[in-house]
């Protein structure tokens, strides 16, 4: 069988060519892997059929729909989530992620805005990255070449830059507050239809959707022509189109399953264009990353790391030294020493004393049998000394200070005439009972300097051991703060706390200014902070659940929180509901070891 032979180009001779045919050939190979890949997994809009979001980030729980009915608990606890519910709760997901990013951004740009000359100068030079620093450098040079004054300039160029951010990303935080609190206003007002049978509750979510959808476009709109600040960073200004959704009635033959497939793909469609939509406005105006802002302390510890590598390398091995490992040696040895005496003595020093003592009951009895013996020949020499030098027997229960005075007076009398007394005795005798007497006192003051030193030979491992002790407490107070850093309210300590108390806070103040805008008329603006009301209850839902159901106080509180979400609430109920958060849940209680600030 012949093999037919591909048509050759007029450059295949070419060995340049035919290398680079072979070159993107090998590019291509891993690119059709993938593809064969790709192919072989569920499609995007499958996925999506079923509820998924669609970015492949994880779900985590959020403040629930004002949706409460048995069907739908009991869909949640058995986790067969309805379509309805599923789609609602991605479309408020996203929403409050975008709501998210946006207040980090607004928070960094306000605090910009509220520094001093000097910090808005540093931030303009050193924290805008390497590019932005060699510019202004260049353009502060350049204007003191010309006599005019660089510090206006970037104090107005840094005012400019901070304001328009801050109308752009409040703009944004403006909308997308709205349609959050659009959502849950139609979902409020269409809540029987939402839960009735699937086809019906898909029906009514169409219809919510498009008017929600089509709200959120118009506010986009408007905001775009009101202010020419929404656009992009390579300067064009990105259009907002979502696709309407068939609103078709059920009981129309035009309502088929493929309509409910190609609708909820189109849901998810026009989520997609929001989120694409919000991302490019929020590229050009959002918070710099850390590397960018740090970029100058970061290049320093690089250059240093690089220069102690070149250190390091010179004193290795490679370069033929026995520096580090010698260092390493000697390091090494440290350790084991600093171990050995401020770890492994104290331990065995407090084990052998706590385990020992009755092992040296003995030893002690027999110095204790000793100063007494000793006690008790003093007292036979005394006694025999007063006998014999006053011809009388002393009473039995005379005191050793009145023998010793007898001594002391016979040794003085003797000492007078030495060699007399040293020839008949006395003062041989008065000699021996005073070292006799200085034994005795030397025996009880060891032996009780002894007992002293076995009652603090604990003290003094524990004090051996307080340098490895104040270590491990540093390098636990290290691993604490590393564990708990960046959990903000979520985490614990009076910290948490206090943030927990400033969010509830915040909801307070929101709920006022949404029931001032209601009663002068301001409905849009009503609408935005009814939104903005919605995302601090969700950040404070998020940081309470751990610690209210450690307390098992999650039910109860959950109700509350639901309550407060529900459009229909009045305002008198809501601050009841408020003050009982407040004052009655452990996890928003003040910390009782810290004075807090009063709500």
């Amino acid at each position: 069988m012949a093999i037919s032979q591909p048509p050759q180009s007029p450059s295949s001779g070419d060995p340049t060519e035919a290398a680079k045919h072979a070159a993107a050939a090998a590019l291509a190979v891993p690119a059709r892997i993938w593809s064969s890949l790709l192919s072989r997994l569920p499609s995007l809009s499958d996925c999506r059929s079923f509820g998924g979001s669609g970015r492949g980030r994880r779900r985590r729980p959020a403040l629930p729909l004002p949706i409460r009915t048995t069907a739908a608990h009991s869909a949640r606890v058995t986790g067969e989530m309805p379509k309805v519910f599923s789609i609602l709760e991605d479309i408020v997901q996203h929403t409050l992620s975008s709501l998210h990013g946006i207040h980090k951004s607004l928070l960094f740009w306000q605090s910009k805005a509220e520094g001093t000359n000097s910090q808005k100068m540093y931030f303009m030079i050193f924290e805008r990255g390497p590019r932005a620093f060699v510019k202004s450098t260049y353009q502060t040079l350049t204007r003191l070449r010309s006599n005019e004054s660089p510090i206006q300039h970037l104090l107005h160029s840094a005012s400019d830059m901070v304001s328009t951010k801050l109308a752009v990303l409040s703009s944004m935080q403006h909308c997308l507050a709205a349609f959050l609190a659009e959502v849950y206003f139609e979902v409020d007002k269409c809540r029987e239809g939402l839960t009735e049978s699937s086809d019906k509750s898909l029906h009514t979510l169409f219809i919510v959707l498009n008017s929600v959808f089509s709200k959120l476009e118009v506010s986009f709109r408007n905001a775009g022509e009101g202010q020419t600040l929404l656009c992009t960073h390579d300067g064009s200004s990105p259009e907002l189109i979502f696709e309407s959704l068939p609103e078709v009635d059920v009981e129309s033959s035009e309502w088929t399953e493929v309509l409910l497939k190609d609708a909820i793909t189109l849901i998810y469609q026009n989520l997609q264009k929001l989120d694409d939509f919000i991302s490019d406005l929020f590229s050009s105006h959002k918070r710099p990353r850390n590397i960018t802002i740090y970029w100058l302390p970061y290049t320093c510890g690089a250059l240093g790391l690089s220069a102690c590598s070149l250190w390091l390398l010179r004193h290795s091995s490679l370069m033929g030294s026995s520096d580090i490992d010698n260092w390493i040696q000697d390091a090494k040895e440290s350790m084991v020493g600093f171990w050995d005496v401020h770890v492994g003595q104290p331990i065995i020093s407090i084990r052998d004393e706590l385990f020992e003592t009755f092992k040296q009951r003995s030893k002690r009895e027999m110095e204790k049998q000793e100063v007494q013996q000793t006690e008790e020949s003093l007292r036979r020499m005394l006694l025999d000394f007063c006998e014999s030098t006053s011809n009388e027997k002393p009473p039995q229960d005379i005191s050793e200070l009145a023998m010793m005075e007898t001594v002391m007076k016979r040794y003085e009398k003797e000492a007078m005439h030495p060699f007399q007394g040293l020839s008949s005795g006395e003062l041989t005798r008065a000699l021996s009972i005073q070292i006799q007497k200085h034994k005795l006192a030397l025996l009880e003051a060891m032996l009780e300097l002894d007992q002293i030193l076995r009652a603090n030979e604990i003290n003094f491992a524990i004090l051996a051991a307080l340098p490895a002790f104040g270590l491990s407490l540093l390098l636990l107070f290290a691993v604490r703060a590393w564990a708990t850093h960046g959990r903000g309210a979520e985490g614990r300590g009076r910290t948490a706390r206090r943030q927990r108390r400033l969010l509830l806070a915040d909801v307070e103040k929101r709920l006022m200014e949404f029931q001032n805008c209601l009663v002068n008329g301001m409905v849009a603006e009503a609408c935005c902070k009814f939104g903005l009301t919605l995302y601090t209850l969700d950040r404070l839902y998020k940081a309470v659940e751990l610690h209210a159901r450690e307390t098992g106080e999650w039910s109860s509180l959950r109700e509350d929180m639901f309550d407060l979400a529900k459009p229909g609430v009045g305002m008198e109920d809501k601050l009841v509901l408020l003050s009982r958060l407040k004052g009655m849940y452990d996890c928003l209680l003040p910390s009782p070891s810290g004075v807090l600030p009063r709500l």
